[in-house]
C-alpha cells in the first residue's frame, strides 16, 4: 500500500508508509503533485501553447515541465484502460513498441493516479484537471444525495445528468473556447455516453468500430495543430473477464502495443504522443473475498455499501456513529486494509479539495483494500461481479502507479 496522493502543483514531501513525515524516506514515498493523471491535459495544454489551468493545477507550464513533454504544435493523448505501470512492466518482452518508449529515462518513472483508483473517478479527474472531490465521481457507485440511492457512474444509473454532477469545466472546453481543434477518437458508442460528457464535453468525436481505423482517424486529426485524444479500452475489459496475468489479457496488450506503434509509425512529424492509463489491475484472491452476505457483524448499521471490491464506501444507517463502524471493520480487517471515516479522509487529501456539495457523496466510512482481498455483498450484487479474477480502485502500487510515456516523432 502506498500513502495517499498529493493533488496540486506542489511536489509532495515526502512521508512514511504508516503516513508520518519522513523526508529521508525514498522518492518511491512521493505521490502526486505535478506526477498525477490530474497534471496531464494542463501539460498537454501548455504544449501545444493554449494553457488551461484548473482549479487543482493553477501552473500548466510547470506540469509540462515537471512531466518532461516538450512544445509541439499538435499533440495526441492516449489513455489506455486499465494499463497500469507495473503491469506493462511485468509483460514488457511483448511490448516491442512500449519497450522502446520504456528506454528513455523519462518514461521510466511512474504518476500517480486519483483515489479511488478506478475508470469513473480517474477520467474526471484527467478530462478536468482537478479532482473527484471536486468532479463529484468518486466511484463506481456513490450515494445520490437526491434520492439517498446508489447511482453507478459508468452508464449513469440512477444519477443526475452528467453535466449536473459533475460540473467542473474540462480541459476541452478550455481549448475550444481559445479557438483550439480538440478531437476526440473511439469506439461510436462512446460519443455522446454520460461519461464522455461528464468528463470530455468540449471535443469533435470521431468514432469508429475498428481499432485501426481509429488509429488512422487519430493520425488525420493530428495533422492539423490542436490535441487528439484516442480511447483504447481493451486491457480492462479483457482483465476483469480474464485476469490481467491471463494468456487473454497478453493477447490483448499485444494487440494495444500494436495500434500504439501504428500510431507512432503514422503520426505528422512534429508531433508529440503521450500515452497514459486511468489506473492499473491487480490479481484478486479468492481465498480473501469478504462477503458481507457471511459477515452480519460487518453489514451492522450499514445502509448502503458503494464503491468497488479495492475501494468500499459505507453508508451508514441514520443514527449510527461512522466511529463506530469504522473502528469495528478496523479490528476486523486486522491490518488487512485501511480503514478511515469520511472527515478523515478528507483530511488526509485522499480526494483531493472536496467541494462541499461532494461530501454527502463520499461513505461515511471508506475502506481501501491491502494484499489481494476484495470486499463485496452478494446480498446486491451479481455473482459475476463478486468475482471478478482482476481489479482495481485501493492503493496498492499495481493499481495506483500508471505510465505517462512521451513520444516526440
Amino acid at each position: 500500500m502506498v500513502t495517499t496522493t498529493r493533488y496540486g502543483d506542489g511536489s509532495p514531501q515526502a512521508v512514511s508508509t504508516d503516513g508520518s513525515r519522513n523526508p529521508s524516506h525514498g522518492s518511491s514515498a512521493v505521490r502526486g503533485g505535478l506526477l498525477h493523471l490530474s497534471s496531464v491535459l494542463p501539460a498537454l495544454s501548455d504544449a501545444i501553447g493554449a494553457p488551461v489551468a484548473t482549479t487543482v493545477h493553477h501552473d500548466p507550464a510547470a506540469a509540462r515541465r515537471a512531466l518532461g513533454i516538450p512544445e509541439a504544435p499538435s499533440a495526441i493523448v492516449v489513455l489506455v484502460d486499465g494499463l497500469g505501470f507495473w503491469n506493462i512492466n511485468a509483460r514488457i518482452g511483448h511490448t516491442p513498441y512500449l519497450r522502446s518508449l520504456m528506454r528513455e529515462s523519462v518514461n521510466q518513472r511512474s504518476i500517480a493516479t486519483c483515489s479511488p483508483s478506478t475508470t469513473a473517478a480517474a477520467v474526471a479527474t484527467f478530462g478536468t484537471g482537478t479532482c473527484p472531490g471536486m468532479t463529484g465521481m468518486t466511484g463506481y457507485t456513490q450515494r445520490n444525495p437526491q434520492t439517498g440511492r446508489l447511482e453507478q457512474l459508468i452508464q449513469f444509473k440512477e444519477a443526475p445528468e452528467p453535466t449536473d454532477l459533475q460540473r467542473q469545466p474540462t480541459i476541452f472546453e478550455g481549448l475550444a473556447a481559445q479557438g483550439v481543434r480538440v478531437t476526440s477518437c473511439g469506439l461510436p458508442k462512446f460519443a455522446h455516453s454520460p461519461l464522455t460528457d461528464a468528463a470530455f464535453r468540449g471535443s469533435h468525436y470521431v468514432g469508429d468500430e475498428r481499432a485501426g481505423d481509429r488509429v488512422r482517424a487519430t493520425v488525420r486529426a493530428a495533422s492539423s495543430p490542436g490535441l487528439t485524444y484516442l480511447y483504447i479500452r481493451d486491457t480492462d475489459k479483457i482483465g476483469h473477464n480474464y485476469g490481467w496475468q491471463s494468456e487473454r489479457w497478453i493477447e490483448a496488450l499485444e494487440r494495444v502495443d500494436s495500434q500504439l506503434g501504428m500510431l507512432h509509425r503514422l503520426a505528422p512529424a512534429g508531433t508529440v504522443i503521450v500515452i497514459v492509463a486511468d489506473h492499473g489491475m491487480i490479481s484478486s484472491d479468492p481465498r480473501q473475498r469478504l462477503d458481507l452476505r457471511d459477515r452480519p457483524d460487518l453489514a451492522r448499521d450499514v445502509a448502503l455499501v458503494g464503491g468497488e471490491p479495492r475501494a468500499v464506501m459505507l453508508y451508514a444507517e441514520p443514527g449510527a456513529d461512522p466511529g463506530v463502524i469504522a473502528g469495528r471493520w478496523s479490528e476486523a480487517l486486522e491490518g488487512r486494509a485501511i480503514v478511515r471515516t469520511r472527515q478523515e479522509a478528507i483530511e488526509a487529501g485522499a480526494y483531493g479539495p472536496v467541494d462541499p456539495r461532494v461530501e454527502p457523496m463520499l461513505g461515511d466510512v471508506l475502506v481501501s483494500a491491502g494484499e489481494q482481498l476484495t470486499i463485496v455483498d452478494s446480498r446486491t450484487q451479481s455473482d459475476k461481479a463478486t468475482r471478478l479474477p482482476s481489479v482495481h480502485g485501493s492503493m496498492s502500487l499495481l493499481e495506483s502507479d500508471i505510465p505517462c510515456l512521451i513520444d516526440l516523432i
